[in-house]
Parts: structure tokens; C-alpha cells; sequence
């Protein structure tokens, strides 16, 4: 990696976009859109080393990264950030690292390169199935049990906290499924099923799972689905068609971890637009299958990044059918969320506020407060994550009226919930 976006990834991780950053991203912006964009996508997730690849590869293509005097002003920013963790007190108990296995299936087209982090592109390909290797920073507390699909402890494996991809390993469907079916069992009967949103590469869908199992303290298998989304920011549009493109697939999917791996309770979360995609599957896929509905336990929708009016009138409806508990993580804040609402005419069903979605079978949580991008470790951001909500939804199977930390709001629409104060101060 060049020194400039090793740099400004140290800088985006230590949380300090101070004056020495601020001058080489001024000396860097306007000389090339891509490592414009490449950068406000590094900010978002400081720890995906596609992005930090992409950072590099715009600012090779456009002639920057030999550039002496942006590589200057680079050691510089990597000096100052030195001096500026030295100067910070070391935290007493630092945290174990663990190795987690994450179960796949992708339509993603394979890239031919055989570094995990650029193993699968954004175009368009078969369905893949496979199992991924993530180390992350996991609190490993005595009386905590270690999580089911844990394969080993090793030392932190990111300085910043990040999860990080190690390995991804494609199978055929045959010996995939008995594998998952395998885990299943020694974890319990249960699996969570990930669908992530816009803005997110094959990587970032593997590092986020990995983290999510590890925040909910998750007593059964994590998988996760990546369908081909480009991975930048300006990538909304393609976005938006190839979730509709990937449904088949992921219907085919579920069904698939459904009937052959023996699973008892699948709990489903989905991001953005992979709530959309989410939402529709299984609203199909229960309507001409309703033996496969009892297995499915949770639907949780974070942010969804669909019409309001037809999630309320045509796909709320078929889901509360299903006979699972739906919840709905309502945020206007949500950085992906925030993109449809610039682009797209209609309300979204993940929109809080005046269009507050709420709907009967639906229990609606305006989580405005807290952070719904499912990116960040909750232990590691200053703001509450709805994960910790959702924590107490999965492991304890409490309703929004036993669950800590949120308060009843009625209104003339019905009752929708919300995060008290104190919990996000």
C-alpha cells in the first residue's frame, strides 16, 4: 500500500481528521473524481482494505501516488498520528482476538485474484457458496461463552479494532450445505442470515457479519449474503438494479439453508437495500411456501431502503402473515438512507420522522439516535448502536416493552418506540 493511503487510513481509524489531514485531502481534492470518491468511501469504513485499495489504485491511475510533495505531507500525517497515540494512556485490559467462521453464498463474479479482500468484484456472476475466516477484536470475558463458530484465539488483529477478512474459501453446494448443516447443530438449531446494503464490497459483507455475530453475542451460525453491489458511492443507481437482479438468487438461497441444513430458527437481518431485498423474498417465498415460514424466527429490517407506501401496503401485510416477529429500525440519520432520499421522489419505509413507517404486525423503532450502519463495532463508536437493541431482541426474545433502553410513543397512527435519552447521551 502507498504511503499516501496508508496515511489517511491511520489518520480516518485514529478518529483524528485534524489539520494535517485536512491539508492532504485539500491537496489532493478536485485532481481526479475516482480519488475523490475512493476517499469518502475510505472515510466511511476506515478499516475495509478494499477501499483502502481503491484509494491506492485512483491515485495510481491518476498519477498522484509518487507524487513527492503528497508524499511528504503523508509522513508528516503518519508522524502526527504517532505522536498522538504515544501521547494516549493504554487501556488497561486490552481485548482478545478471536477467528470466526462466516458462512457464505455470493452472486458476485469472481475476480481471479487471490488476495481475500479482492477474491470477488462488483460484476454480476453465478451463485458461489462458501466460508470465510474473520479475525476480530471480541471481548473474551470468563463467564462468557466463546461464540459457536469461533476456530481460535490469536492476538488483536487489527491495531484500530477493525475486523479483518483473512481467508475466503469457495465450495460447491454439496459439501456447503452439510457443512453449515454440521455447524448448525453444535451451535444450537440457530443461524442469522446477513443481507447488507448499497455501498458494500464482498469484504465489507464478511467483516460486518463477523462483527455483528460478535455484538449480539450470537449463540448460532453467522451467515451472510452478498449480492453485487459496487461498493462506492456513487454507485446507487447500479446498486439499485442489481438488488432486484439478485433476488432469485437469494431466494433460492434461503430456501437452500432453510430445507438442508436443519436449521430451527433463522433470524434474518437485512441493511438498505438488503432489507428491500429481505422484505420481498421472504414475503414471496413464504406465500408459495408456507411449510418454511415457522423456521424463520426474526425479520429485522435496519434502515430499509424501499418506498414507504408499498412496504406498508403490499409487503407489511405478507410479512406479518408469515407469523414472525418484525421489527423495523427507522433512521432519516442513516448514511446509505440518506443517499435514496436525494435521489429517489417517494418516502422510504426506513425513513423516521414525519413519514415514520408503522403498520400492524410491524413493531417500529426510531433509532435516529443511535448508529444503524452496521459497520462499526458498538463497542467502538461514540454513539449506541442499535445493535445493542438487538442484542436483547435475538438472545433474550424480549418484546420492545421489556427491552432496555426504549420508551413507548403513541400517536395517532399507532405506537412506535424510541431510545431514551439517557441511553444515547
Amino acid at each position: 500500500m502507498d504511503v499516501i493511503t496508508t496515511a489517511m487510513t491511520a489518520a480516518i481509524a485514529d478518529g483524528g481528521m485534524d489539520a494535517a489531514y485536512t491539508m492532504l485531502k485539500s491537496r489532493l481534492a478536485g485532481k481526479s473524481p475516482r480519488v475523490d470518491e475512493a476517499i469518502a468511501d475510505l472515510e466511511q469504513d476506515p478499516g475495509s482494505l478494499s477501499r483502502q485499495f481503491a484509494v491506492s489504485d485512483a491515485l495510481a491511475a491518476a498519477g498522484l501516488a509518487g507524487d513527492r510533495y503528497l508524499r511528504a505531507a503523508a509522513r508528516n500525517l503518519v508522524d502526527e498520528v504517532d505522536r498522538r497515540r504515544a501521547l494516549r494512556p493504554s487501556a488497561a485490559v486490552d481485548r482478545q482476538g478471536v477467528v470466526l467462521q462466516v458462512f457464505f453464498a455470493t452472486d458476485r463474479q469472481p475476480t481471479g485474484d487471490r488476495h481475500p479482500a479482492r477474491q470477488f468484484g462488483a460484476a454480476r456472476g453465478e451463485l458461489s457458496y462458501g466460508s470465510c475466516e474473520v479475525g476480530i477484536g471480541h471481548d473474551t470475558l470468563p463467564d462468557r461463552p466463546a461464540l459457536p463458530t469461533q476456530l481460535r484465539r490469536h492476538a488483536r488483529p487489527d491495531p484500530d479494532g477493525h475486523a479483518v477478512l483473512l481467508r475466503a474459501e469457495v465450495t460447491a453446494p454439496q459439501p456447503f450445505f452439510p457443512a453449515v448443516a454440521d455447524a448448525v447443530a453444535r451451535a444450537g438449531g440457530s443461524a442469522l442470515l446477513f443481507v447488507h446494503g448499497y455501498r458494500v464490497s464482498f469484504e465489507d459483507a464478511a467483516r460486518r457479519t463477523a462483527q455483528i455475530a460478535s455484538d449480539l453475542h450470537f449463540a448460532g451460525v453467522p451467515v451472510f449474503y452478498s449480492w453485487p453491489s459496487q461498493g462506492r458511492l456513487s454507485g446507487y443507481a447500479v446498486d439499485e438494479s442489481n438488488v432486484e437482479w439478485t433476488l432469485p438468487h437469494l431466494a433460492a438461497f434461503l430456501t437452500g439453508l432453510v430445507e438442508q441444513t436443519r436449521v430451527d430458527q433463522v433470524y434474518l437481518l437485512g441493511h438498505g437495500m438488503g432489507a428491500r431485498a429481505l422484505a420481498r423474498v421472504v414475503a414471496a417465498l413464504t406465500r408459495d411456501r408456507p411449510d418454511l415460514a415457522p423456521r424463520l424466527r426474526e425479520i429485522i429490517l435496519a434502515a430499509p431502503d424501499l418506498e414507504a407506501a408499498v412496504f406498508r401496503g403490499e409487503l407489511a401485510p405478507a410479512l406479518a402473515a408469515v407469523g414472525s416477529r418484525i421489527t423495523l429500525y427507522a433512521s432519516s440519520g442513516d448514511e446509505t438512507l440518506q443517499v435514496a432520499q436525494r435521489t429517489r421522489p417517494y418516502p422510504r419505509a426506513g425513513d423516521s420522522g414525519d413519514a415514520l413507517v408503522m403498520a400492524p404486525g410491524v413493531e417500529t423503532i426510531d433509532a435516529s439516535d443511535v448508529d444503524t450502519s452496521l459497520i462499526r463495532a458498538s463497542h467502538d463508536t461514540g454513539r449506541r448502536s442499535a445493535l445493542a437493541d438487538m442484542q436483547q431482541l435475538i438472545a433474550g426474545q424480549l418484546p420492545p416493552s421489556q427491552r432496555a433502553g426504549l420508551r413507548a410513543v403513541d400517536v395517532p397512527a399507532g405506537r412506535y418506540w424510541t431510545f431514551n435519552e439517557r441511553e444515547v447521551s
